[in-house]
């Protein structure tokens, strides 16, 4: 008589929850998103701070998903400092690539599924938290055998690297080499894959360091045709002896002396790209390049890209991407991943210039604290 006492009790102090189990599961579920956020402009070590917060109820275009991976790049940390051209809104949760499993849908949601397996494809969404809501025009649905850290790092340095060789020169249709600095950066071994893939020859210049024939093989297991010091490339005889054709494009990230050795390398009319300067020196170019040798300058930014490409393109881009990670022909960057609860350390890495680790960090949400 007690229990029963106790049951009509409960049900008369919650009669909504008796009349509709469906606000009961939504009320009694009380998901709390464990995030990162940063309220100013300043040192990530300093400024990023843990937070937890609870999920709203969804709105009919939104989709709530769990996530399963987040990289920290290097556009995340300078927009945290104040210094990217993209603006945001503070406070602010950073992180602009992730993956993740969608565990609800809102009403109105038209091609996304619970359970999908999902990639989010515009910046400044802030996948630095385990669960998120996101719009469903923010999101992109990818085969359930594409792996998480292929996943959760596909929107930023494959698609650099696949326009960077797609949109300057034809290297893939007239067999053109391709000469690159920064070659161990996630975007450079992306451009060593693709271009293997596409049966394209490249020059990769990496810095000196202790483990250098370690790093070589690496490369050069991904599909590097040569692996030069900034050292060697100064003074290399590969060109002369006719083992290779000059380079008709040249990948600039490093910026300073790195990109003026490669520029003497160039072919007539050959064109340099840089989207990075990781040495913070200018690129400089020689009058004559500009005179004699017809060498022409870009600089490529995927967000840009983004803004102004029409959706056929960039559905092919991703589709040819995708195809590619899902055949086992572009995989992940070199990358630790990290808990959630380490994420200053995935911060410490990504502030280094030394250049010297080549590795991703990645924010792994399967085991968060």
């Amino acid at each position: 008589m007690a229990l029963l006492s106790l049951t009509k009790l409960l049900l008369t102090k919650a009669p909504c929850y008796a009349n509709n189990p469906a606000n009961l599961k939504v009320t009694m579920r009380n998901l709390m998103s464990k995030q990162l956020v940063y309220a100013q402009f300043g040192d990530p070590l300093h400024v990023v701070k843990y937070r937890e917060c609870a999920i709203p109820k969804l709105k009919s275009t939104e989709v709530l998903v769990r996530m399963l991976a987040a990289p920290v790049n290097p556009a995340d940390i300078n927009t945290i400092q104040g210094k990217y051209p993209v603006k945001v809104e503070l406070p602010c949760i950073p992180g602009n690539e992730g993956v993740g499993i969608v565990e609800e849908v809102g009403g109105n949601v038209q091609n996304i599924s619970k359970g999908n397996k999902v990639i989010v494809t515009k910046p400044v969404q802030g996948t630095w938290r385990d669960i998120a809501t996101f719009d469903e025009d923010v999101l992109m649905v990818v085969p359930d055998n594409l792996g998480v850290v292929e996943a959760a790092t596909l929107t930023v340095n494959p698609c650099t690297a696949y326009r960077m060789l797609t949109d300057f020169q034809p290297v893939k249709e007239k067999g053109l080499v391709v000469i690159q600095n920064g070659a161990n950066s996630a975007c450079g071994q992306n451009v060593i894959q693709i271009c293997k893939s596409w049966g394209v020859k490249n020059i990769n210049i990496v810095r000196n360091r202790p483990d250098i024939a370690d790093l070589k093989k690496y490369l050069e297991d991904l599909g590097a045709t040569y692996v030069l010091t900034e050292e060697e490339v100064r003074s290399t005889t590969i060109f002369k002896e006719k083992k290779i054709e000059k380079p008709s494009l040249a990948l600039n990230c490093v910026g300073g002396k790195s990109s003026t050795e490669m520029l003497r390398h160039l072919q007539h009319s050959g064109k340099m790209v840089t989207y990075g300067g990781m040495s913070r020196d200018p690129v400089i170019i020689p009058t004559s390049a500009f005179i004699f040798k017809n060498v022409s300058f870009h600089g490529f930014w995927m967000t840009a890209w983004n803004e102004k490409a029409n959706q056929a393109d960039k559905e092919k881009m991703m589709k040819d991407i995708i195809t590619l990670m899902c055949e086992n022909k572009l995989k992940g960057p070199a990358h630790k991943l990290v808990k959630f609860d380490q994420y200053q350390e995935a911060l410490g890495n990504a502030l280094t210039t030394k250049g010297f680790i080549g590795c991703k960090y990645i924010l792994d949400f399967s085991c968060t604290f």
